[in-house]
């Protein structure tokens, strides 16, 4: 069987911390302005603008409009003509950052700051940079040393925000964006996050808010990404109207069987209440859960939202951008209500009518145990659970699309990495751009694959013999690795991701999560006693 790839990409969102879309305005626009903006109609056409014709505030002007080509120009510009100019320096980086290039973003800073040593815009930009590139640690050394500096650095206090958004302390995240907001309204970025802190608070409606701000203010010419973020407000003001999302009544707890087919883990649900059963993945690849359009036509379930269309992992093909929405998900005699899907075609998936995404779990402790194939769901009592939980614990965090990131590491390549821990994928993935280093070419099989995603199949993928990856304690020893570009997950995940953590490293032991508080365990499934009731659960389960 061909390997599955589950990332679902119909993102609502395609947030980045440091990125709005690079278009330029029309040139009929630019004719309306003032003489001004003639300098800028000349960067259109590949000329640069006369000696001395450039200033700080066209510069300014070309970024805050989102014309980040031109601003690069203009600022590069401005430090030919002095290379001490801090605030070209600081401009250049800002520059930079807005374009997902974080390492000359870093380099940029570094220059004004040996420049300047007591800048807090540069300092800013610093941790932006290193937080980008996924360094938690330094960019909030960063972040603060500019907080010192100066209190009022909108930039550094949203970069800090952004941190408690990953680090799952999304109401101090909330706090600490609408400070940034009032110190720089006219910031579209603070706005794109809080949207996203808002959401994940629960605040449905003061996050439709903030992304109808957003696209008023913002220079965003993107029709399709508009699309995207206007469906997510339709979405959001549908919420407002409903019930508690993911309210869990019925038992506490429940050992449901599991199938483990492909290295993917499928559980038996059922939905709205139906006695017909239908087969979900588990899917910690995804934050939101998602159902077939199969699944969708025979449950009668109506689109209550949609706009745009998205790109996938896994595949060349696109699709429209749909969510749908269920009164209630069972699984064993646990009752999930109110849950938002997306509902998208299935590529290679015949046998599965959807995923179960994280959120949908977010009050359980969740345990996938691949040796006793059952699912172990215990609801949380308070902050935590009644239970210890076996295995070695590891620290995950949320990105901005609300999938989970794990630091971890492979034998011969130096530092550590973020990769996305995805139970729905049955095969881990390495990033093109890592999988480009020397240090990492030299794991290169002769072998290729064959993979399903989300919008297609993609054939003739190649693929890496990691030695050994480690995950917190634990470790493998002969990781079979995808080569995948994951230039469309990090668009929206805020930091950025150097690859996969898949089934075909997960399978091999007792996986459980508190997506909440942000942690996983890892253990070997030999060494657990089967949760109570799980041995007679698997009977039944293989005698029908």
């Amino acid at each position: 069987m061909a390997p599955q790839l589950s990332l679902e990409m119909a993102l609502e969102i395609r947030f980045s911390e440091s990125r709005l879309a690079i278009d330029a305005n029309s040139l009929a626009v630019f004719m309306k302005k003032s003489i001004v903006r003639l300098s800028l109609i000349l960067l259109l056409f590949g000329a640069l603008p006369a000696a001395g014709a450039v200033s700080h505030k066209d510069a300014r002007r070309a970024l805050r409009n989102g014309e980040l080509d031109i601003a690069e120009k203009l600022f590069r510009e401005l430090i030919s003509k002095n290379q001490r100019d801090v605030e070209a320096h600081l401009g250049l980086s800002y520059s930079l950052l807005k374009k997902r290039q974080f390492q000359a973003a870093y380099d940029s800073a570094r220059h004004a700051l040996s420049l300047d040593e007591y800048s807090s815009r540069g300092y800013a930009l610093l941790g932006a940079a290193l937080l980008g590139a996924g360094d938690f640690r330094n960019s909030a050394k960063a972040f603060r040393t500019s907080i010192d500096l100066n209190p009022r650095e909108a930039l550094a206090i949203a970069g800090l925000a952004m941190i408690d958004l990953y680090e799952n302390r999304s109401s101090a995240s909330v706090i600490g964006l609408r400070r940034a907001m009032q110190l720089d309204p006219a910031e579209p970025d603070f706005l794109l996050t809080f949207a996203l802190a808002a959401a994940r608070s629960e605040r449905y409606g003061e996050a439709a808010d903030a992304y109808e701000r957003f696209l008023k203010i913002s220079p965003l010419k993107d029709v399709a990404r508009r699309e995207r973020i206007r469906a997510v407000m339709d979405l959001l003001r549908y919420l407002v109207e409903q019930p508690k999302l993911y309210r869990v009544t019925g038992s506490t707890y429940a050992a449901a069987p599991m199938r483990v087919v492909d290295n993917r883990p499928i559980v038996d649900v059922r939905l709205n209440g139906s006695p017909d059963i239908l087969r979900f993945v588990l899917d910690t690849g995804s934050a939101m859960s998602v159902i077939s359009e199969r699944t969708a036509k025979r449950f009668k379930l109506n689109p209550v939202a949609r706009g745009g269309m998205s790109n996938a992992v896994g595949g060349s093909g696109r699709f429209e951008i749909v969510y749908g929405y269920i009164s209630s998900l069972n699984i064993g005699d646990v009752r999930v209500e109110s849950i938002p899907v997306y509902i998208r075609p299935f590529f290679g998936d015949n046998n599965v009518d959807g995923y179960i995404g994280l959120s949908a779990l977010d009050e359980f402790i969740t345990t996938l145990d691949y040796f006793h194939k059952t699912l172990n769901l215990e609801r949380k009592q308070g902050n935590g659970s009644t239970t210890t939980v076996p295995g070695f614990q590891i620290p995950v965090r949320r990105t901005s699309s609300g999938f989970l990131s794990a630091e971890i590491k492979i034998e011969g390549l130096d530092g550590s990495w973020n990769f996305i821990v995805d139970t729905g994928a049955s095969i881990s993935v390495i990033a093109s751009s890592l999988a480009a280093q020397e240090q990492t070419r030299r794991f290169a099989m002769h072998t290729q694959m064959r993979i399903f995603g989300a919008a297609g199949v993609s054939e003739n993928i190649p693929t890496l013999l990691l030695p050994r990856v480690a995950l917190g304690e634990s470790s493998l020893e002969k990781v079979t690795a995808a080569v995948l570009d994951l230039d469309s997950i990090n668009e929206s995940t805020g930091f950025t991701q150097h690859g996969i953590i898949g089934g075909n490293f997960l399978s091999n032991y007792r996986v459980s999560f508190d997506f909440q508080k942000g942690v996983m365990w890892l253990a070997d499934p030999s060494t657990v006693a089967s949760s109570s009731g799980a041995r007679s659960l698997r009977k039944e389960f293989n005698r029908n």
